[in-house]
């Protein structure tokens, strides 16, 4: 008979004995409470605070909420925020205000979404329902030609000190808004003030703006006050109001713009204004815009494609307009300061561009010299100067053969190319906002239904 080693079986059944013990005592441990997928954020006059909203999950902005100066809301790609329904003082907009950054850096794979409550993402909302919350608000430190170089953001009540924007620094640096679509928004915030898609307030060059998206906004797509902002690759499609739009001496940088106005809806593509009070004030508002494509509502619905106005100035080089029943509008008054003075003075021109279906296609009929004040024969003069300077411009009537479906010309136009002036934009080979390939594709409203 084999004798028991009743030591060696005493060590074994401690050993099994602990570690069943450790077992349960792992089972009996608290588990981390799961997560929500859903936020509701409420701002009591503390901001965000320094976060991070994170991706696959919701979160409801109920009223105006703030990034405080000094915080920074960071924002993961496939990340969605929702405005509440309301309006005047319950009306959701989410604002970046002078100080604050917001770190919004989606990707084609998974956009940043801002849209509506109302908005399941999969076709609730249709494509021109607008109106329904607010917008991204984004305030810097930038410098404004207004009195007393800064100002209150429109549609913030002026007892609100988060909503001011503007000071000296050109190169303020307000965070990145990277593959970031914006839908539905314009919220009316009393007697008929509309929030707009995308409100940029005294932005400066630091900011990042490239690949974002506005589409079915109430009142303007993207609007600048001022500031020295810089972007590249924006859609604005099928807003109520202008497209783009500037004033307060906006002399910021664009390239590949792309506005698309709904056939029943919409305004100007482009309303450019120089100042408000006053408007002669500087800097002035020149701002330089490369390889935009700008889409009309069609010859019947009597808009125009672009006003120079208020002593605005700006270059338009490379581009394409089309669909419009009106061209481009300077303005023309009796004060020796004025947007045709900005022409004369060559701080506005429009040159090595495309026009096709817009007005009669007559150089008389593309550009318009308007305004009150001036004499019959100085404005007849500045008409004649102007008729003359379009083709001197290299600008041309063509069909590049897009459409509102498909923005990208079947007829590239890749001849008479304005040179690129400044390193900050992309040598391309090409007239418009898009070469071969649509890079708003996939991840805006816009061009993927959802």
């Amino acid at each position: 008979m084999k004798k028991i080693n009743f030591q060696l079986l005493a060590v074994l059944t401690t050993a099994l004995v602990v570690g069943f013990t450790g077992c349960k005592k792992d089972e009996d441990e608290p588990q981390p409470e799961p997560q929500p997928d859903e936020y509701t954020i409420v701002d009591d006059g503390n901001g965000t605070g320094t976060t991070t909203w994170k991706s696959g999950k919701t979160y409801f902005l109920q009223g105006f909420v703030f990034v405080n100066e000094g915080q920074i809301l960071s924002i993961e790609p496939g990340c969605v925020i929702k405005g509440k329904a309301g309006q005047g003082e319950n009306a959701s907009a989410l604002i970046v205000s002078r100080g604050g950054k917001i770190i919004a850096e989606g990707n084609a794979d998974n956009p940043i979404i801002f849209t509506a409550e109302a908005d399941d993402l999969n076709g609730s909302v249709s494509i021109t329902d607008r109106g329904l919350w607010g917008g991204l608000i984004m305030l810097g430190k930038a410098k404004l030609n207004s009195a007393p170089g800064e100002s209150q953001i429109e549609g913030i009540p002026s007892s609100e000190a988060r909503g001011r924007y503007g000071g000296n620094d050109d190169t303020d640096n307000s965070g990145v808004l990277k593959y970031v679509s914006i839908r539905h928004g314009g919220t009316d915030i009393g007697e008929g003030n509309e929030i707009n898609g995308l409100t940029l307030g005294a932005i400066g060059s630091g900011t990042v703006i490239d690949y974002v998206e506005v589409i079915a906004n109430k009142d303007d797509g993207v609007e600048f006050f001022g500031g020295n902002p810089q972007l590249k690759h924006i859609l604005v499609a099928y807003v109520s109001d202008d497209s783009f739009d500037y004033d307060e001496g906006f002399r910021g940088k664009g390239q590949f713009w792309c506005a698309i106005q709904d056939p029943n809806d919409g305004d100007r593509l482009g309303e450019h204004d120089g100042g408000t009070d006053p408007e002669t004030g500087e800097p002035y508002a020149i701002p330089t815009i490369y390889n935009a494509t700008y889409i009309g509502r069609g010859t019947d619905a009597g808009k125009r494609v672009i006003t120079f106005r208020d002593n605005a100035g700006g270059h338009y080089f490379n581009s394409i307009f089309t669909e419009q029943t009106k061209g481009i509008d300077i303005e023309n008054l009796e004060e020796a300061q004025d947007s045709y003075k900005q022409f004369t003075d060559g701080n506005l021109s429009l040159e090595n561009n495309i026009f096709w279906v817009v007005s009669d296609g007559t150089a008389e009929g593309l550009f318009k010299i308007s305004g009150s004040g001036a004499s019959p024969a100085d404005s007849l003069a500045a008409v004649e100067a102007f008729a003359a300077y379009f083709e001197d411009a290299g600008n041309a009537v063509a069909n590049p053969v897009i459409s509102m479906e498909n923005p990208v010309p079947s007829n590239p136009q890749t001849d008479n190319l304005a040179p690129y002036n400044d390193s900050w934009f992309e040598v391309v080979s090409y007239k418009g906002a898009f070469g071969s390939d649509n890079w708003a594709a996939g991840w805006t409203r816009y061009f993927s239904g959802k």
